[in-house]
């Protein structure tokens, strides 16, 4: 098991980000839409696209399975 640093963590925000809006615009839907479906504003799930505040451990599970992807898919930093 490897010891990753705080700066190592600071990717995995932009990453799920660059991820989740060609995910969203796949399936033709809004961030409105996508805070109903997170139980957020749209605000707050634009911000989550943005990379701008965390993503709680369940939202991602929750879209990994909602995209029919998994969640390494999301959290890849290639």
């Amino acid at each position: 098991m490897s010891t990753g640093s705080v700066k190592d963590l600071e990717i995995i925000l932009p990453s799920v980000a660059e991820r989740l809006k060609p995910l969203r615009k796949s399936r033709g839907l809004t961030q409105m839409e996508m805070g109903r479906l997170l139980n957020c504003t749209d605000r707050h799930y634009q911000k989550i696209e943005y990379g701008q505040v965390n993503l709680p451990a369940t939202a991602l599970i929750f879209l990994a399975d909602f995209f029919h992807v998994t969640t390494d898919d999301l959290l890849s930093r290639d």
